[in-house]
């Protein structure tokens, strides 16, 4: 006798006999003869009492048909067979539909999910055919229930669900010492540790690019600096052993010579060691120029994940005051100042410029040349970002200005925002450690839902319940999915888990990567917090005191409950403000829906992402800064903060100076500034002109606008969903930004 039934999506049900009935009467109402209760009846009992005690449900259709056509009324029997056809067909348009889509490289939403993949592409196509056929298989036979259900209905959104089958890890944070001194193995073939300036650079494309097809997210070096000031002092030396082979005479004693900086002049007047020596480290910074050269050009042709995506790259870099670091410094900025190609702005490498008083931000220090450098090279190609080590929430106790080490206890970021610092199962560090998974809250509908609550107090008690049940359910599926991540085998991951992640090395091929990969975090975002205020109070925290404490309310509470699930788990939980890409459209989209149309709430095509004062509203720089600089405090595991300046930067890079003293000021933790930048497409040139329609150069009428989708640049925005899109229409420049 029946007792339960397994369902097409994996879960098991108890058995209700009446849906065999319910199916037969359909099958008969539309048949001549029309209904027979008696043989619905016979049917079903004979079925239920001959049938095992668990059943598929295909296979109690497969019963019923039998029995059917074992009956005088074989045209019920042809009816019920076309109507099992017609579900079966049903069931399969929406992915039939989905495929065409990407078939016919249609542009929409579901092929621009991500603006740096080029979907058009065989391989990006491939990609996709992959991605949209592993969702739903996740939803029916990874997730839980009600983790299913919450994703359905739009409360929660879990990030690179297409990956979740591959038990992969999120991003991770390169110790390239690891390469460069012992060089890996990593599929086919090795890679011997590195000796010149150039190799070093090689491999470190190597690496980003091996770690990106073993995993779903974005791929950092934290030191980029530290770990390449080696090799250029090896470089020199050979340099130095080169001359000796021309001149024949033995120069030894110039091989540890003391160097105050790499830096070219011309050999005019000099004579004897001095000429050697300038001579030696002339060529070393001409061997460091290219090597930058090929790294940023390589990073931007480099392709990963079956080749149809650059590496999502991203380097850390500013604190090495050696004469070695700051030679692969300035090398790398003068690089990504002159441009690739045509001379057009480099999309990857993201460079982040970490900025240190003592080391590099105030005029005695001694990197700050390469600082006001660097806010140069910002003005003109949007990169680097700057991140504030002097943040309050930034700094280590571990840190000393003497430690030739010290970078190991520097917080790093890398991609859209991705912080990963704080550490319960190990050191206080970025290097070796990154991002698991994370899963994104809509605190939008949740507000949306209390909108008919009059009371003010009531409507907002009642928005922290629900809010408190999504994140009580987001923490228990980030578990899940970490319990699922950890049975995976070391041998999945041949780079990452041999010489990336901290603790690797005590890993055998075969075991699991359960012992080391806790030392990663689990992210909760959320986005949306402006319109999230707008249905609560009617405003957002851009324009309303009340909003804005509300705002910060909200957020701590959520960074709270991240802490009491870091105790409760045993993990690494932390609060991100989601760079919302696909997302911020596709949530908004389907509230609309739901909910239809709410003024400052569902009438764009995007949410705010995470924490920042809507793109279109109107407000100084210096008022966004102050209401956007508290977040970064609550939200460790990623944040960023944002300027849009007018005019050309280029002839102006103390606004970028000016931007970062602000973000002393205010303790942010991270941020840039985003202006304007047109480039011609057929031939690269670039200028800074708003109305430009015609390149000067070429003549072309095929210019675009680059710009920062979230946190990354996208060459074209051809490529971007209709949400983001409509977001950088409504974007509008912070009127009184400082000015020099």
């Amino acid at each position: 006798m029946i007792q339960t039934v397994v369902k097409r999506d994996g879960r098991i049900v108890g058995f209700n006999d009446l849906k065999i009935q319910a199916a037969i009467r359909k099958a008969m109402m539309h048949t001549e003869k029309g209904e027979d209760e008696s043989l619905v009846a016979r049917i079903t009992d004979h079925i239920t009492h001959k049938g095992n005690s668990q059943m598929t449900v295909e296979e109690i259709q497969d019963a019923v048909e039998v029995e059917l056509m074992k009956s005088a009324r074989k045209d019920v029997a042809q009816k019920y067979i076309q109507y099992r056809n017609q579900r079966s067909i049903a069931r399969k348009a929406k992915t039939r539909d989905a495929f065409m889509e990407i078939v016919n490289i249609q542009n929409n939403d579901v092929t621009r999910e991500n603006a740096n993949m080029n979907t058009d592409t065989p391989a990006g196509m491939m990609m996709k055919f992959a991605s949209e056929s592993t969702k739903p298989f996740v939803d029916d036979f990874l997730l839980s229930e009600d983790v299913r259900d919450a994703v359905k209905h739009n409360y929660l959104h879990i990030h690179d669900k297409d990956y979740y089958p591959t038990k992969s890890l999120t991003c991770v944070q390169h110790p390239l010492d690891h390469i460069l001194m012992h060089g890996f193995v990593a599929g086919h073939g090795s890679s011997r540790p590195a000796k010149r300036i150039e190799t070093a650079a090689v491999l470190a494309c190597i690496s980003l690019e091996t770690a990106q097809n073993e995993m779903h997210g974005g791929q950092a070096i934290p030191a980029f600096d530290f770990y390449l000031a080696p090799f250029i002092r090896t470089s020199y030396k050979e340099e130095v052993r080169n001359l000796e082979q021309l001149t024949g005479k033995d120069l030894s004693h110039l091989l540890d010579a003391e160097i105050d900086d790499y830096v070219e002049k011309d050999l005019q007047g000099l004579e004897g060691d001095d000429r050697y020596k300038q001579h030696a480290i002339n060529k070393t910074v001409n061997h460091t120029h290219q090597a930058m050269e090929a790294f940023i050009h390589n990073m931007n042709t480099i392709h990963s994940r079956g080749g149809n995506q650059v590496v999502f790259s991203s380097v850390n870099y500013g604190t090495d005051t050696s004469a070695e670091g700051r030679c692969v410094m300035r090398e790398l900025l003068k690089s990504t100042y002159e441009g690739v190609g045509n001379g057009e702005t480099a999309i990857f490498p993201i460079q982040i410029w970490k900025k240190k008083r003592g080391v590099n931000y105030l005029p005695e220090d001694r990197n700050y040349d390469l600082y006001q450098y660097a806010c140069k090279v910002t003005a003109r190609r949007f990169f680097p970002n700057f991140l504030n080590l002097d943040a309050t929430f930034n700094q280590n106790e571990k840190w000393q200005a003497n430690d030739p080490e010290r970078y190991k206890w520097e917080v790093a970021t890398m991609g859209c925002r991705t912080r990963v610092f704080e550490n319960r199962f190990g050191d206080k560090t970025s290097v070796g450690r990154g991002n698991l998974s994370f899963t994104t809250i809509n605190i939008v509908k949740l507000a949306i839902e209390c909108m008919g609550i009059e009371n003010e107090t009531e409507r907002v008690n009642a928005f922290f319940a629900k809010l408190d049940h999504l994140l009580e359910l987001s923490a228990k599926q980030l578990e899940e999915r970490f319990q699922f991540q950890k049975t995976a085998l070391a041998k999945q991951f041949p780079l990452l888990m041999t010489k990336l992640w901290n603790g690797c090395e005590n890993l055998n091929p075969n075991d699991s990567i359960e012992s080391v990969i806790n030392q990663g975090t689990l992210g909760i975002g959320f986005i949306g917090l402006a319109e999230c205020l707008k249905a609560l109070v009617g405003k957002h925290q851009g324009e309303s005191e009340e909003a804005q404490a509300l705002g910060l309310k909200i957020v701590t509470y959520m960074r709270d409950r991240a802490n009491d699930f870091s105790e409760k788990y045993q993990h690494n939980y932390s609060i991100l403000a989601t760079p919302a890409e696909g997302l911020s459209g596709r949530f908004t989209k389907i509230d609309r829906k739901e909910y239809g149309v709410i003024e400052g709430v569902t009438d764009r095509d995007y949410y705010t992402n995470s924490n920042h004062v809507p793109v279109y509203y109107k407000c100084s720089a210096r008022h966004k800064a102050e209401v956007e600089a508290p977040y970064h405090d609550l939200t460790r595991g990623g944040h960023i903060f944002y300027v849009e300046i007018d005019g050309d930067a280029t002839h102006n890079p103390q606004v970028i100076m000016n931007v970062v003293d602000m973000m002393d000021q205010l303790n942010i933790g991270y941020g840039s500034v985003n202006h304007n930048r047109n480039r011609c497409m057929d031939c690269g040139y670039e200028n800074a002109d708003p109305n430009l329609e015609v390149c000067p150069k070429c003549g072309s009428k095929h210019i675009d606008k680059l710009q920062r989708i979230t946190g990354y640049l996208v060459g074209t925005t051809d490529r971007w969903n209709k949400g983001k899109l409509a977001e950088l229409n409504d974007r509008v420049i912070h009127v009184d930004t400082p000015k020099a």
